[in-house]
């Protein structure tokens, strides 16, 4: 359903590049390094979330990690094509304004923890299709070539459409792939983090450990160890094996079989397409399950993959190496948008003019980056 512009010339604090999207002054939510308003798309005639990060604030700019997790975060999710996954659109850099903007869908509702503070717990029909909907998305994600681990799944990053109750993974800023071996950085929200991380040797069932957390916040709308006051104390207990009290307040069966499946030891641990599978998500979706499970097309597929030729190397290999990007064309797309914004953060007079749309393609992004606390959640 298409939407009528609503607002008039006025009202428009700002233009994209190509003159494609608006922005209206409307402060939709605001997080930890990111603003997000509301826009629009004039060809398309649908309304769009406009998300900007100020280049100027130190707390982004420092240290350059933060660039980091931006860059790839682009190149995920330009290259991801699944309906259980949120739609990005377009980034640029602003050398004027020494911003980053970042077009992605609009979820009016926000995300499911938005939606449990405003309508309270979710009753089990809408565990099962949701749930369902989100092990959709991690399936496809871990049957990429490579595969992706997102490693942060919680009810912040799951975005919800009420109206046709839809529901899209987002927040791909702590998001690897996962080549030869396990993944061994240490990444993620403490109350989510499965047993392994701490031995800094995990791999795809991480994020399945994760949603089963997700289920028990959806069905007691208790975020996980929220009797812990510290990491130290969520660690304590995940390693000694401790489950979270909240878990003891999941009233429906099924859906707690289901949680304490997802949070057994990653040696028997389901996987997102074995879960699937499963009787309390069943609704005669198996075509469906069948072709997600078949797709395993590289991530870089629909990103116009630029040369490593122009670049420094060295310093391409330094920065990148620790989030696990290993092949040429991720890596090049990831630094030129890097080498963007370090061209950016350095000349605070001006930027040459390469600067002024990236040549990786449009993408969108968000600026989540570290171990979390709680943000607004909207996109």
């Amino acid at each position: 359903m298409t939407k009528k512009l609503n607002f008039t010339e006025s009202e428009i604090a700002e233009r994209s590049l190509c003159g494609r999207y608006v922005r209206y002054n409307k402060l939709l939510g605001r997080g930890a390094f990111k603003d997000v308003y509301k826009g629009f798309d004039i060809i398309n005639n649908v309304e769009i979330a406009w998300n900007q990060i100020c280049l100027d604030d130190e707390i982004t700019l420092k240290p350059s990690e933060n660039h980091i997790s931006l860059c790839s975060e682009a190149v995920f999710l330009k290259s991801l094509d699944h309906k259980n996954i949120m739609k990005c659109y377009s980034y640029w850099v602003d050398e004027s304004s020494r911003t980053v903007n970042m077009i992605t869908e609009l979820f009016t509702c926000g995300s499911l923890r938005n939606y449990m503070k405003k309508s309270g717990s979710v009753d089990v029909p809408k565990i099962k299709n949701w749930g369902r909907q989100i092990l959709q998305g991690l399936n496809y994600l871990h049957s990429q070539t490579p595969l992706i681990v997102h490693r942060d799944i919680k009810c912040h990053n799951i975005f919800v459409d009420v109206i046709n109750d839809e529901v899209k993974i987002g927040d791909f800023g702590l998001a690897t792939v996962m080549n030869q071996g396990p993944i061994r950085a240490l990444a993620g929200t403490p109350e989510f983090m499965a047993p392994e991380y701490y031995d800094e040797e995990y791999n795809e069932l991480v994020d399945i450990y994760a949603f089963g957390l997700s289920l028990m916040e959806l069905a007691t709308c208790e975020y996980p160890y929220s009797e812990c006051t510290n990491p130290a104390q969520i660690f304590k207990k995940v390693s000694s094996g401790i489950k979270p009290i909240a878990l003891e307040k999941v009233k429906d069966f099924e859906v707690k079989q289901i949680i304490e499946k997802c949070l057994l030891p990653a040696s028997v641990r389901p996987s997102a397409f074995e879960l699937l599978k499963d009787s309390f998500f069943s609704v005669g979706d198996s075509m469906e399950l069948e072709e997600d499970s078949s797709r395993s097309c590289s991530i870089i597929s629909s990103v116009n993959s630029s040369s490593l030729d122009n670049m420094d190397e060295s310093s391409v290999d330094f920065r990148f190496e620790s989030i696990g990007f290993v092949h040429d064309s991720i890596l090049s797309d990831i630094s030129a948008l890097y080498n963007s914004l370090v061209i950016c953060d350095a000349n605070h007079d001006g930027l040459s003019s390469s600067c002024n749309q990236s040549s990786i393609g449009e993408v969108s992004m968000s600026s989540k980056i570290t171990f979390a606390s709680e943000d607004l959640g909207f996109y």
